[in-house]
């Protein structure tokens, strides 16, 4: 399932997908397979996902 919400919470604070995994240390691709629905990341990432974009884990993950 699409992630849209990430989607939407990293455009709005203006960052492209490489800049948002360069803050993550994670590649570009890894956010974009995240962003389609095709990676389940870790807690540690997505807690790091989440410190980048200032959004908590309900806000970006939880259905």
């Amino acid at each position: 399932m699409k992630n849209l919400r990430l989607k939407a919470a990293r455009a709005g604070k203006d960052l492209s997908q490489d800049q948002l995994a360069t803050l993550c240390g994670v590649s570009r691709q890894t956010i974009s397979a995240i962003e389609k629905g095709d990676y389940n990341p870790t807690i540690n990432l997505c807690i790091a996902i989440c410190k980048a974009l200032d959004k908590t884990l309900d806000e970006l993950f939880w259905e």
